[in-house]
Protein backbone atom coordinates (compact mmCIF):
# COMPACT_ATOMS: atom_id res chain seq x y z
CA UNK A 1 0.00 0.00 0.00
CA UNK A 2 1.60 3.31 -0.71
CA UNK A 3 1.00 6.56 1.48
CA UNK A 4 -1.26 9.09 -0.11
CA UNK A 5 -0.23 12.33 -1.08
CA UNK A 6 -1.81 14.21 2.05
CA UNK A 7 0.76 12.42 4.26
CA UNK A 8 3.54 14.08 2.32
CA UNK A 9 2.13 17.38 2.77
CA UNK A 10 2.91 17.82 6.47
CA UNK A 11 5.99 17.33 8.03
CA UNK A 12 7.39 18.35 11.94
CA UNK A 13 9.49 20.91 12.59
CA UNK A 14 11.84 21.12 15.15
CA UNK A 15 13.52 24.85 16.06
CA UNK A 16 16.76 24.74 18.71
CA UNK A 17 16.92 27.91 19.97
CA UNK A 18 20.77 28.25 21.53
CA UNK A 19 23.88 30.70 21.85
CA UNK A 20 27.69 30.20 21.81
CA UNK A 21 29.57 28.59 25.20
CA UNK A 22 26.20 26.97 26.21
CA UNK A 23 27.17 23.51 27.34
CA UNK A 24 23.15 22.06 27.76
CA UNK A 25 22.85 23.65 24.41
CA UNK A 26 25.41 20.82 23.40
CA UNK A 27 23.47 18.42 25.16
CA UNK A 28 20.04 19.67 23.39
CA UNK A 29 22.04 19.49 19.69
CA UNK A 30 23.18 15.65 20.54
CA UNK A 31 19.76 14.72 21.44
CA UNK A 32 18.36 16.41 18.64
CA UNK A 33 21.09 14.80 16.10
CA UNK A 34 20.56 11.24 17.59
CA UNK A 35 16.58 11.75 16.61
CA UNK A 36 17.29 12.27 13.60
CA UNK A 37 18.75 9.11 12.49
CA UNK A 38 15.83 7.45 13.89
CA UNK A 39 13.23 9.73 12.18
CA UNK A 40 13.09 12.48 9.92
CA UNK A 41 11.71 16.47 10.13
CA UNK A 42 12.62 19.69 9.55
CA UNK A 43 15.41 21.07 11.45
CA UNK A 44 16.46 24.93 12.07
CA UNK A 45 18.80 26.37 14.54
CA UNK A 46 18.71 29.95 15.76
CA UNK A 47 21.49 31.75 17.91
CA UNK A 48 19.63 33.72 19.86
CA UNK A 49 22.66 36.46 20.08
CA UNK A 50 23.03 36.77 16.45
CA UNK A 51 22.23 40.34 14.56
CA UNK A 52 18.68 39.94 13.79
CA UNK A 53 17.16 37.66 16.21
CA UNK A 54 16.54 40.27 18.68
CA UNK A 55 12.87 39.01 18.75
CA UNK A 56 14.27 35.24 20.05
CA UNK A 57 16.83 37.21 22.30
CA UNK A 58 14.06 39.39 24.64
CA UNK A 59 12.65 35.90 24.76
CA UNK A 60 14.74 33.16 25.46
CA UNK A 61 18.75 34.79 26.43
CA UNK A 62 18.40 33.23 29.40
CA UNK A 63 16.79 30.01 28.83
CA UNK A 64 18.56 28.50 26.29
CA UNK A 65 18.15 25.69 25.01
CA UNK A 66 14.79 25.80 23.99
CA UNK A 67 13.32 23.49 21.08
CA UNK A 68 9.98 24.32 19.63
CA UNK A 69 8.44 21.70 17.58
CA UNK A 70 5.37 22.18 15.56
CA UNK A 71 3.58 20.26 12.46
CA UNK A 72 4.09 22.32 9.31
CA UNK A 73 1.24 22.40 6.27
CA UNK A 74 3.14 23.01 3.02
CA UNK A 75 0.89 24.91 1.08
CA UNK A 76 1.69 25.81 -3.05
CA UNK A 77 1.51 29.40 -1.62
CA UNK A 78 3.90 30.95 0.34
CA UNK A 79 4.58 30.67 3.65
CA UNK A 80 3.81 27.00 4.87
CA UNK A 81 0.80 26.80 7.60
CA UNK A 82 2.35 25.81 11.10
CA UNK A 83 0.33 25.06 14.22
CA UNK A 84 1.09 26.50 17.59
CA UNK A 85 4.43 25.73 18.70
CA UNK A 86 5.31 22.72 21.95
CA UNK A 87 8.38 23.75 23.74
CA UNK A 88 10.75 22.07 25.92
CA UNK A 89 13.33 23.99 27.77
CA UNK A 90 16.94 23.17 29.46
CA UNK A 91 17.32 19.84 30.05
CA UNK A 92 15.55 17.10 27.77
CA UNK A 93 15.62 13.95 26.51
CA UNK A 94 15.37 11.69 23.28
CA UNK A 95 12.33 10.52 24.62
CA UNK A 96 10.78 13.97 25.41
CA UNK A 97 11.28 15.71 22.43
CA UNK A 98 9.90 12.61 19.75
CA UNK A 99 6.35 12.46 22.24
CA UNK A 100 6.15 16.11 21.31
CA UNK A 101 6.90 15.31 17.53
CA UNK A 102 4.65 12.71 18.04
CA UNK A 103 1.97 14.75 19.67
CA UNK A 104 2.42 17.99 17.21
CA UNK A 105 2.02 15.46 13.94
CA UNK A 106 -1.36 14.15 15.80
CA UNK A 107 0.01 10.59 16.91
CA UNK A 108 -0.32 10.93 20.59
Amino acid sequence: MRPTLALYMHSARITLFTRANCSLCSTAKTVISNLGKKRSFEYTEVDVMASGQQQWKDLYEFDTPVVHVQRIFHTYSKPDIATEARKLMHRFSEEEVEALIDEAEGHA
